[in-house]
């Protein structure tokens, strides 16, 4: 009786309405999932494809660079094109970008083809909550379905390893790529009604900008990746191109009427730090995810499924810890388990750094990894509500993809750069660890100094 009142719609139409809601977060759940299920695949990809610590790095990177960059300007594409379309077209394309990436030939190929699964998950992202907005007018409802959605980060992020681990124990690294086609049909046919049309909009976009800003961040990984394979000149020669392209990008921001950075949101008090917090935690997981396989299957001669089991100490907080810091966050706010995250993050990092370097069993990094997967599910869940909260009047959705964009450029960062201390992935594992401990701890030093104004606190 009481869900009845809650709602007027007729159970046919609530029954299509929670139909399109599972399509949408499945949707969310797949370009997520894909962020950290290959992980557990890099030695056998390394091994299928001859590839070195580098092209590992790009066959990661090569996802997180073009879905962090085009998030900046993704949320304006679904808006003048209309969500709905967007989405779908970036379902399809993500079903068959995988179709194609479990078929490369080569490692070049499937780098492409991570990109064009990178652009397929910008356009699903912001286009969803868009059309979530759509399906459920009334504020309390729609609190309830962001809330359905936002969970299937937790799950896709808990679930990458040790699904990825199973996959390629069964049939090898193509098999990650290979069931994201028959999810993304789902995806399809559950978001097929017309409950989630979207209107087109008018809202500008600055295809210029979105391309600078596109070509400093993968000239800039490709300068780290170069450098930590001793590359010395062609380092220089990206680093050179990134800054070139970095100094265009800001030149054009100025000039345009549509800048994909909205100044507003740059100028909030606190906003910069809160930023870098959420880069440095996406480099430190990332990261750490990165690492961490190569040295769990070469110094503790694990398989792939053992691989993504040793990591459950880790990815489990992601799966229900958030719940418990949203109730912190309404009682505190959300400074608290900002800080308590990156503590817990810097900790973590060094003690998995040390171990690494110790040469010491699986039992003594079960310490590190509940410390870094406890402080990714307190900090990431509290810094989206600081950086949506401290946007000013009409930004919240831009401050919203500006955090997520930086996030994964964090990420796309963290490979690079903790993947140079690994350069033939024999060694350098202790290293790459201190490298998460230091940028977090450096975050958590910027955000503790300004207790006063930073976003979002109370």
């Amino acid at each position: 009786m009481g869900s009845v009142l809650q709602s007027p719609l007729p159970p046919a139409a609530t029954a299509r309405r929670r139909r399109a809601l599972l399509g949408i977060s499945l949707g969310y759940f797949m370009v997520l999932l894909d962020t950290t299920v290959l992980s557990v695949a890099e030695p056998d990809l390394g091994r299928s494809l001859h590839a070195s610590t580098a092209g590992l790095q790009w066959a990661v990177t090569g996802y997180t660079v073009v879905f962090g960059a085009l998030l900046l300007s993704a949320g304006a594409v679904a808006d003048r094109l209309g969500a709905d379309r967007v989405f779908r077209v970036g379902a399809a394309a993500f079903g068959l970008g995988s179709l194609a990436a479990a078929l490369a030939p080569g490692l070049g190929t499937l780098v492409a083809l991570r990109a064009l699964l990178g652009a397929a998950a910008a356009a699903c992202v912001p286009a969803s909550m868009a059309m979530i907005t759509r399906l459920y007018p009334a504020p309390a409802d729609r609190a309830r379905a962001v809330a359905t959605w936002a969970a299937t980060s937790g799950a896709a992020l808990a679930a990458g390893p040790l699904a990825g681990g199973a996959l390629v124990g069964l049939a090898g690294w193509r098999a990650i790529f290979l069931i994201n086609v028959p999810v993304a049909a789902a995806v399809l046919v559950l978001v097929a009604g017309r409950e989630v049309r979207c209107p087109r909009g008018t809202r500008a976009i600055d295809p210029v900008a979105q391309v600078l800003a596109c070509a400093a961040l993968g000239l800039l990984t490709d300068a780290l990746i170069a450098l930590g394979s001793g590359a010395a000149v062609h380092a220089s020669w990206s680093a050179a191109g990134a800054a070139l392209a970095a100094a265009a990008f800001a030149a054009a921001e100025r000039r345009s009427a549509a800048p994909v950075l909205v100044p507003a949101v740059l100028r909030t008090p606190g906003m910069p730090a809160a930023l870098l917090a959420g880069a440095a935690v996406n480099f430190a997981m990332t990261g750490v995810l990165f690492v961490l396989p190569l040295a769990f299957q070469r110094d503790l001669g694990l398989s792939a499924f053992e691989t993504g089991l040793a990591f459950l100490p880790m990815t489990l907080p992601f799966a229900f810890n958030p719940l418990v810091t949203g109730r912190i966050v309404a009682r505190t706010g959300p400074r608290p388990p900002v800080l308590a995250g990156l503590a817990l993050l810097t900790a973590g990092g060094a003690a998995l750094g040390a171990a690494l370097l110790a040469s010491a069993p699986y039992p003594v990094l079960v310490a590190g990894l509940l410390g870094t997967g406890f402080g990714v599910s307190f900090a990431l869940p509290a810094l989206a509500t600081a950086v949506v909260a401290a946007a000013p009047e009409g930004t919240a959705g831009a401050a919203g993809g500006l955090l997520n964009a930086v996030r994964q450029s964090g990420a796309t960062l963290g490979v690079a750069i903790m993947g140079a201390f690994v350069p033939d992935g024999s060694g350098g594992f202790g290293s790459a660890l201190f490298a998460a401990s230091a940028a977090c701890a450096a975050a958590l030093a910027l955000a503790a100094l300004r207790p006063a104004r930073a976003a979002g606190t109370r």
